[in-house]
């Protein structure tokens, strides 16, 4: 049932210009804001705890997120009108160059980004653009809701793998293929991640990119799209890094997912409205991970010792 009324309320909103969409999606955003009590009270304090601001400049903040938040919904449901010519009209692309030029490596890219400004118009522009994009995403808590992004993302032309199941093995294909392999990598990776300090504090941050990039020897392209003050998009194309092999595997990973969370952190400083900040980004204290590194070594001793 759930899925029949977000596929008609999508279907209504492609018949509406793209001005009125963004309009219905402010006030949407402005409704969400005041609804969505515990979102807004955990993303006032981490904004403050994280950018060292104040309450009041926090609730400004907040105020743009969700207006934005409330934009990004609505787009995401005029995705089955979003054609290439309306993306050559809404979305321009800055940089593009970074993105060909590592690509013609030959090893494939990893594209790093985050869940700023529209990241699925962000995917969909790209692959009208004619880039060869797969995504690896975590499934939505919701299957409703995970069925119809993945409809809209397919029909965009993006090739989907779901984090933690078989299909990372064709996501690892994909990437040897020479496609590029698009992260999320913001969100708190939970006992499995490494630990990496976001905005002033210890993170639990995924291994996958790193991993990838040095699995393929691929370039690592940080790609991110933001909202133009008159209506619009622009994705922002920087120069690619390379993971650096000294022989010391787990600090050569951590090295380059370091690096990348940086890059990350200064788009969300720089955009603050577009990030966020609700999400349970340090969810994981690092006593969990250490307490389950405990638990494996000595798992692993008593295996040997049997």
């Amino acid at each position: 049932m759930q899925y029949k009324i977000l596929k008609l309320l999508s279907y209504l909103i492609c018949l509406l210009p793209y001005r009125l969409i963004l309009l219905l999606g402010q006030g949407f955003g402005r409704l969400y804001y005041r609804i969505a009590a515990r979102q807004r009270k955990r993303a006032v304090a981490q904004m403050q705890e994280s950018l060292q601001i104040s309450a009041e400049q926090a609730e400004r903040i907040a105020v743009n997120l969700f207006e934005n938040l409330g934009r990004t919904f609505m787009e995401v449901m005029y995705m089955p009108a979003f054609t290439a010519e309306k993306m050559r009209r809404y979305v321009t692309v800055e940089n593009r160059h970074y993105l060909q030029e590592a690509l013609a490596e030959g090893r494939g890219v990893v594209l790093l980004t985050a869940h700023i400004g529209n990241w699925e118009w962000l995917g969909a522009a790209l692959a009208m653009l004619g880039l060869p994009i797969t995504t690896v995403i975590k499934r939505q808590p919701n299957d409703q809701h995970t069925q119809i992004l993945n409809e809209y993302r397919e029909m965009a032309g993006i090739e989907v793998f779901a984090s933690g199941t078989s299909e990372l093995v064709s996501a690892a294909k994909a990437l040897k293929k020479g496609k590029i392999l698009g992260f999320l990598a913001d969100q708190d990776a939970g006992q499995h991640g490494v630990f990496v300090d976001f905005l002033g504090k210890p993170a639990s941050t995924p291994l996958g990119p790193a991993v990838f990039a040095k699995r393929f020897r691929a370039p690592v392209v940080p790609v991110f799209i933001v909202r133009e003050p008159a209506g619009g998009h622009k994705i922002l194309v920087s120069q690619p890094l390379y993971y650096q092999d000294t022989g010391n595997e787990a600090q050569d990973l951590y090295r380059i997912t370091e690096q990348m969370t940086g890059i990350i952190e200064a788009m969300i400083q720089q955009y603050p409205d577009h990030w966020l900040w609700f999400q349970k980004r340090w969810n994981t204290p690092p006593e969990a991970v250490k307490a389950s590194e405990q638990q494996t070594a000595a798992a692993a001793r008593r295996g040997q010792g049997a």
